[in-house]
């Protein structure tokens, strides 16, 4: 069965702009896109309001996901566009929805002043619990964003896309991870920009300040390792340039600077089997938060 790229609408400012930036991912991929709108059921007395009677169900979940295909059709042409209504919490129908899906799409409100994302519950659970790559979108994305300024200095959807940028753990590399980097480079054939912050093992602390050898040696190590690391993958993608970071300190901190020129942001997140809670680890939490580019979210072992 052919997977989709499948987007969570729900008739928001933030869930269009994850459908717009779906579908042109969708293009990319050359797979078919659907808008997968989420009735959740209210108790009986409350669904005999006024505002939450037969006719606002019929709105949320027929012609909201239908005006919206129709209108990425026109602006998509030749894009295969499906729409699907599904019934339930929205988080646990989402991520049930990513297991058919080559990846999840959702969008996400903006934070005035310096930028960012206000990830809500339901992303955030979604993130935890799908077992594809989850794609976070801001509320004002636009296609322009994606790619570098024009000769006049102005973003522009017909210059080159700016670079995808990895977060990458050395100790423990996983190869889903890097792969869904490298594809996602090339497929927009532009570079890929990777990303590793380090710290010193805790019993290294008190003296690294003081040493500026010992932080020289310790940087070699973590650079060389990190060259090691994508030996495999620049043979493997020969097309796509890659420019390696191994920078001291926090890595979140790194990848949301970085974010302020990238196309796409990707991070990786374990599998965890618990039932409770959201875990997404620090690194993913602090970018989904903060980033100025899309985000993926890739699970891996």
């Amino acid at each position: 069965m052919t997977r989709t790229v499948t987007v969570g609408l729900d008739g928001s400012r933030e869930s269009r702009a994850a459908a717009e930036w779906a579908a042109r991912e969708a293009q990319l991929l050359g797979l078919p896109l659907k808008l997968a709108q989420v009735w959740e059921p209210v108790p009986a007395p409350m669904a005999q309001a006024p505002l939450l009677g037969a006719e606002t169900q019929a709105h949320w979940t027929e012609r909201v996901p239908r005006e919206a295909a129709e209108g990425i059709r026109l602006r998509h042409p030749g894009l295969d566009v499906s729409t699907e209504q599904l019934s339930g919490r929205p988080a646990e129908m989402l991520a049930g929805a990513a297991k058919g899906a080559e990846l999840v799409v959702l969008g996400s409100r903006g934070l005035s002043g310096i930028g960012g994302f206000l990830v809500g519950s339901v992303g955030l659970a979604v993130v935890a619990h799908a077992e594809r790559p989850v794609v976070l979108v801001r509320a004002d994305q636009q296609a322009a964003d994606e790619h570098e300024s024009d000769p006049a200095g102005i973003p522009s959807a017909a210059t080159p896309f700016r670079p995808v940028v990895l977060g990458l753990d050395i100790e423990s590399p996983d190869q889903e991870l890097i792969e869904f980097a490298f594809a996602a480079a090339a497929r927009r054939a532009t570079s890929l920009r990777v990303v590793h912050g380090w710290n010193p093992p805790p019993y290294y602390a008190y003296g690294l300040a003081a040493d500026l050898e010992l932080h020289d040696t310790l940087a070699r190590r973590e650079s060389g390792v990190l060259t090691e690391v994508l030996r495999p993958w620049r043979e493997k993608h020969p097309d796509v340039e890659v420019t390696e970071e191994s920078s001291y300190g926090t890595p979140g901190n790194h990848l949301v600077d970085a974010s302020r020129d990238a196309s796409l942001v990707v991070v990786g997140r374990r599998f965890r089997r618990s039932p409770f809670g959201s875990h997404i680890g620090p690194v993913a939490h602090a970018v989904l938060h903060h980033s100025v580019a899309p985000v993926a979210v890739v699970p891996h072992n």
